[in-house]
């Protein structure tokens, strides 16, 4: 069979350029009207995207006044979304460092049952500070202990879900028997962070267990990946660097025992489309236009853990020396790297750099006609650098529906993309094995 695109649509504010929610294009349906998700959802559905996917934050911004980011719980939205569509898969974010693995758990593992087998789960070490405070903490968390925890948390919530046997519900009303006693069994873990007994008390679901989705490129999180992602969301700045981040991360997983094939990757592309490659760069004119520099620079702020970049002029050209050293950084390390490492390259000023960083926050960002948003599509595609999209549009949902109606065609008739659903779960549209039961 023929290697196929894959395709996420990331859902996020009215867009994921920071000034989206500001664009007459932009829907005009608040932030927590679930219609505005539902109508996104179809809409992806019917361009037979593999999934859609909802971020989370644990704590509202410091500049809330004018850079809306607050939206719906993921997991409540998704059970909404289930009843809305009937083949796209449903991602969402969930913390191992402020959930506990059982509640978790069963969360998704109802999910799964919900929608058919559609469910995934982006897993997250979460590094705001002010995360730590909305659930009684006295501090953030540093990098290796999140990543730690993040370790147990997967040993437990595996067992958990792998604690229901596949054939263990029978359902004999006649008979009086509702499932398998010697095929559900308890968990018992002790650790250093958690202690869970179990069994869980929701069946194993339709995929067995919930895809998992990481999204962490710093080395500690190209390990963590390399273990338990089944795919990953990424954040390069070029090409180049994609392929080095991808042929890295095959080889890690290689090294873990595992098929690479079974280890998507998928880097986040928010593209700027019009008519003409002129009328692309027009419209991205118009939404660097309507950014604020100085809610860019608290966005920097908060990627760097809090660094004060209050004394940099807007236009002088910046150095690596502007910016503390990525390994003393307790937040997001890897988005860290790629912003220094796009420093290092180009040398822009902080204006260009906020401005960059407005489109989709150290994602790729760019403009141009269907024809040109589709060559790039397919030079990453075969030169090694993904095996498809994290599609981030800049305005929603404009961006989207231009995207399907101009964009998915050009990839179908390349032979790159389907044409319909060959399957019904998630793990179906991404090609990934339903796992045993390990426990």
């Amino acid at each position: 069979m023929t290697r196929q695109l894959h395709l996420n649509l990331f859902i996020h504010g009215r867009g994921h350029h920071e000034a989206a929610w500001r664009h007459p294009s932009a829907s005009p349906l608040a932030l927590t009207d679930i219609h505005y998700y539902t109508d996104l959802a179809r809409k992806a559905e019917a361009g037979c995207f593999d999934s859609i996917f909802l971020a989370d934050t644990l704590a509202a911004g410091d500049d809330i006044a004018s850079a809306p980011r607050i939206w719906l719980e993921p997991l409540t939205a998704l059970a909404a979304l289930a009843g809305a569509t009937r083949r796209i898969g449903l991602i969402a974010t969930c913390s191992t460092t402020y959930t506990e693995p059982f509640n978790l758990a069963r969360q998704f593992a109802s999910l799964d049952h919900i929608t058919g087998g559609r469910v995934g789960w982006n897993i997250v070490t979460t590094w705001l500070v002010a995360a730590s405070a909305n659930y009684g903490g006295e501090g953030q968390l540093s990098h290796a202990e999140r990543y730690a925890r993040a370790e147990e948390y997967m040993r437990v919530v595996t067992a958990l879900w792998d604690s229901w046997s596949d054939d263990a519900v029978l359902d004999d009303r006649a008979g009086g028997h509702y499932a398998r006693a010697g095929s559900i069994r308890p968990v018992n873990h002790k650790g250093t962070y958690y202690q869970v007994s179990g069994p869980l008390n929701v069946p194993r679901g339709p995929q067995g267990r919930p895809v998992f989705v990481q999204a962490g490129s710093s080395e500690t999180g190209r390990q963590f990946a390399a273990r338990h992602a089944e795919a990953v969301f990424t954040a390069q700045m070029e090409k180049a660097t994609a392929k080095d981040f991808y042929a890295d991360l095959k080889r890690l997983a290689v090294a873990e025992g595992r098929d690479p094939a079974q280890v998507l990757i998928l880097p986040g592309l928010s593209p700027v489309i019009g008519g003409t490659e002129a009328d692309a760069h027009r419209i991205a004119r118009e939404l660097n236009d309507l950014s604020d520099p100085e809610v860019g620079r608290k966005r920097l702020s908060g990627r760097f853990g809090g660094h004060d970049f209050s004394h940099l002029p807007l236009d002088r050209p910046l150095s690596p020396e502007d910016f503390p050293d990525p390994a003393s950084v307790e937040a997001a390390r890897s988005r860290t790297e790629v912003i220094i490492g796009l420093v290092r390259r180009e040398t822009p000023t902080l204006r260009q750099l906020l401005g960059y960083m407005a489109g989709a926050r150290g994602h790729f960002v760019t403009a141009g006609s269907p024809e040109q948003i589709a060559d790039l599509i397919e030079d990453w595609f075969h030169d090694g650098a993904c095996d498809g999209f994290n599609l981030m549009p800049p305005v929603l949902p404009a961006m989207l529906e231009v995207f399907i109606a101009e964009v998915v065609p050009l990839l179908r008739k390349r032979g790159l993309f389907r044409r319909e659903y060959d399957g019904v779960t998630l793990r179906e549209h991404y090609g990934l094995a339903r796992p045993d039961v390990t426990f």
